[in-house]
């Protein structure tokens, strides 16, 4: 089966998909993750190009790619060095993702679908991407790594 053009992605509470929805001007979808930038090969110094980000990608209703505000928090050495406090690396992240997601008129959350879209920043590949192997079609969402693919009924897997 083909990847649909509109993707559907479910909203599940306390999980990778809790900062998705819709708002006054469309829909959104949010999150804080790791990631290093492509091509990047780990060796020694790896923790200071695992980067946190926190995303936050817009859409029309009809899931049409708007824009993006992506932030880095900091690296994954940081956060080692300072992991429980007020200015941790993940904390950070986190104050800014609640700002992003305050930032969004009549904010709700609720299951979306979007076209696949991509972008890169900071060498790192942000978006979602469809593909298709011996298995069949599929879309993932970068650099989160959550896969979607049939029955296309907006659940995943990491």
């Amino acid at each position: 089966m083909a990847v649909p053009e509109i993707v559907p992605i479910a909203y599940v509470p306390k999980h990778r998909t809790e900062s998705i929805g819709r708002y006054a001007q469309g829909q959104f979808l949010a999150s804080i993750t790791y990631a290093f930038p492509q091509g990047f090969r780990p060796d020694d110094g790896w923790e200071e190009h695992k980067r946190l980000y926190t995303v936050l990608h817009t859409f029309d209703a009809e899931g049409e790619y708007r824009d993006s505000e992506i932030w880095c928090a900091g690296t994954w050495a940081e956060q080692q060095r300072n992991p429980h406090g007020d200015d941790s690396v993940l904390t950070r992240a986190r104050v800014h993702l609640a700002k992003l997601l305050r930032s969004l008129p009549r904010r709700s959350y609720t299951d979306i679908a979007i076209r696949p879209f991509q972008l890169t920043v900071d060498g790192v590949l942000f978006g979602l991407v469809t593909g298709q192997d011996e298995e069949g079609s599929w879309a993932e969402l970068y650099p989160d790594r959550l896969f979607f693919a049939s029955p296309w009924d907006g659940s995943y897997d990491t």
